[in-house]
């Protein structure tokens, strides 16, 4: 208990902070059911953008954004948002930021 003390203060200080982290883990687990589909990336590199976009669709999922929704919006709004604010275009910020009134593909447009 000594040990992680300062980690227990921030606990018993905030009632939101979970005790354990079982949900990170179950939003996780899609990607080691996957291993044997990840055998396919052909390259290392491709393996590691595998894993930055199961960690994007999982960090939407907790925080109750529709990734599809999600990534149009962002990858329409790469173009013309200043590279110094890329933060802005993380799935917890863009939440406040975009998530009320987020940008369509053309296709989308189309189909209503």
């Amino acid at each position: 208990m000594r040990n992680h003390q300062e980690q227990l203060q921030v606990y018993l200080s905030d009632p939101d902070v979970p005790i354990d982290t079982n949900h990170l883990e179950r939003a996780l687990r899609v990607i080691p059911m996957g291993r044997k589909n990840w055998l396919f990336c052909w390259t290392e590199v491709g393996a590691q953008q595998v894993g930055i976009i199961q960690s994007l669709l999982t960090t939407c999922r907790l925080q109750g954004i529709n990734p599809y929704t999600y990534l149009v919006d962002v990858l329409m709004r790469i173009d013309l948002h200043p590279a110094s604010e890329v933060l802005d275009l993380t799935p917890r910020v863009w939440k406040d930021k975009f998530a009320d009134n987020p940008l369509k593909s053309d296709l989308a447009m189309v189909r209503q």
